[in-house]
Parts: structure tokens; sequence; C-alpha cells
């Protein structure tokens, strides 16, 4: 048997930051994202060598253990084996031999939540499996602990949430962990607009995100008031985006964004560098109205708003730096898994 499964890539689109301890701990926190056309991919195949391998291509990496109620977190793809050692700990599962293979359609530390969600897709696919009566709240809440408190993982919590959930979220994050999402109606010609008047720039970059949500947590931590009346402001832009959204307000959209960007800034010292900097000056002398980092920052995607008359002028200067434009659709679905009782094709 075969068991496969993706989950959806998410655009951090305001209030990115707050959900993340200790300040979503002591004010709460609120973020509104969406899901995007692009996906972590996982598909787990029974064998019977005695043996569990893990494959991913796409990150020109793969390990082979012997099959074992707990593999080694050693440092090689150690998110596919807490997935695997959490499953088989808390549903009783017997050890079994099997090939695990993934792949993202972007590379860790860009911005769009992909280890997250490549955490959610290798739950989903072992859930078909074994036949898990996981629910979305639960789902999530366990790729939140594989990652936060079984891999010491530094990080938010909305990631497992957009990528289980799917769609546009206005999501709440308050003390004890405890997350509420609200899912949002939004009329297709305002998602229409939204994907004329959006470019996803890949600036070529990835970046360590955990050092920046280090030092944010150090700044919270110590009572930085700059960042922290910056962080006030950017929660509250998730609030005000939410309603310019549903109101299909697109330059509200685009204030509110732009906004969010330089108090963003103002959280870290790495969020931003010289080279972020020359691509946005790109960008706004080709005609977009203003943009912001997708995810912790530093590198990564782009999120840039433009005039949709001027989106190729946009597109063409972009093109010529040393990153990529990427096509994108927002979507509907959060993850989801099948089985095919049938031979691989190869």
């Amino acid at each position: 048997m075969i068991i496969r499964s993706k989950a959806p890539l998410r655009l951090g689109l305001a209030g990115g930051g707050s959900d993340v301890s200790p300040y979503s701990d002591e004010y709460g926190g609120s973020i509104l994202n969406a899901t995007i056309s692009l996906y972590a991919y996982c598909t787990i195949e029974e064998t019977e060598d005695g043996k569990v391998s893990l494959n991913a291509p796409d990150i020109n990496t793969s390990a082979t253990y012997p099959v074992a109620s707990q593999l080694p977190i050693d440092g090689c793809l150690d998110l596919h084996k807490a997935v695997y050692n959490r499953i088989v700990r808390d549903y009783n599962i017997d050890p079994c031999s099997f090939a695990i293979t993934t792949y993202s359609d972007a590379p860790p530390g860009s911005g769009l939540g992909s280890s997250s969600t490549m955490v959610v897709a290798i739950i989903k696919a072992f859930c078909e499996w074994f036949n898990l009566p996981l629910g979305e709240y639960e789902m999530a809440r366990l790729a939140y602990e594989v990652e936060r408190i079984d891999l010491k993982l530094s990080g938010g919590k909305q990631d497992q949430y957009a990528a289980t959930f799917g769609g546009f979220n206005f999501m709440e994050f308050k003390k004890d962990d405890q997350v509420i999402v609200n899912p949002l109606r939004i009329k297709q010609w305002v998602i229409d607009e939204l994907e004329s008047s959006i470019i996803l720039y890949y600036t070529g970059a990835s970046r360590e995100s955990a050092k920046i949500i280090d030092e944010q947590k150090k700044n919270t931590e110590s009572k930085n008031v700059i960042a922290i009346e910056a962080m006030h402001r950017i929660k509250q832009s998730s609030i005000d985006m939410k309603e310019a959204i549903l109101k299909g307000d697109i330059a509200s959209f685009a204030r509110i964004l732009g906004q969010a960007w330089e108090d963003k800034k103002k959280m870290a010292s790495s969020i931003s560098n010289s080279h972020i900097d020359d691509i946005f000056r790109v960008a706004i002398d080709a005609g977009a109205i203003t943009g912001k980092i997708s995810g912790a920052g530093g590198g990564g995607f782009i999120i840039f708003v433009v005039e949709p008359t001027k989106r190729i002028n946009v597109i063409n200067a972009l093109n010529r730096l040393d990153g990529r434009v990427v096509d994108f659709l927002f979507t509907k679905g959060g993850c989801h898994g099948w089985k095919l009782y049938q031979k691989s094709l190869c």
C-alpha cells in the first residue's frame, strides 16, 4: 500500500511574530494568513526489508535505520523521525518497515512555513496509514509539539494551523498555548483582485529563522519598549487587515501591509539587510506600491503589492535580479491524504 499527503504553504499577511512566546503568552497574539498553491508532499510505502528509509530528494538527504520504536534524533531528517517517534509512542503503533519520501515546493527558511507544513504533511500521511482519528486542531497541535517541544526548534504557532486548516484564516493566540482559528469567507472577486495585485518574489537566499526569532524573544523578555510597541502595532495590523480584506478594500490592505513591514524591522536587527533593501528599491522604482517579507525575515520570499496594470513592469524588473518571481493562487483546502492499493509506477 502507498499513502500520500500534501499540505499547503502559507503567506503571512499580518500579525506575524505575535504568535511567538513569550509575547503571545503575556499579551496575546493574532495573525492573518492565507494558504497558497505551493505544497509540502509526503509518500509512505510499506516495505518488508526490516528498515525505515527516509528520503528528502529536494534537499539531497536520505537515511536508513533498523526498525525500532524510537528513531535517533541525530541531525539527519529529524522532523521525519520526530513525527514517527510521537506517532508510535502516543498511539501504541507496532514498529514496522517502510520508506518515506518528502519534498516541498519551497526550500527550508523561505518564509512560507515550509518546515512546519512538512511536519503537518508527514503527520497526515501517518494518520491515513494507521487510521488515526485526529481532527484539525489535534493535528496542528501535534505538529506544534513535535517542532517546539520535542525538537526544541524556535518558532511560533501559526504555520502548523495554517497548513492544517487551509484558506484565509484569522488566528488568535492566547495563554497556555490556546489557539482559535477563525476561517474567513472572502468574496471571490476580492481573492481575484489580491492575486492580481500581489507578486511573490523569492530572494534566492533562505535564512535561519531561529536566530531572528530568538532575538525577538530576547527583546520581549527584556521589555524592550521599541520592540514591544512595534509588536503591538503588528498585532493590530492583523485585525485591521482582516476588516480591509472582508470589505475588499485593497488600498487599505496595501497600506497596512507596508506599515507592518516598517514595524517588523524594529523587532530584530537581522530582519532586513542591504540585499533586501536593494530588492525593495528595484520593485518600488518599477511601480510596486509596497511590500513585506513573509515569515521571520532576513530572506526568503517577499510579498509585493502592485497596481495590476503595472504588474508586468515590476515582474520584469525583479526577474533581472538574482531571485525569481513565483506564480501562485490562493487555496481553500488544508492538508489532505489518500491511499493507493496498487504498486508504484516505478
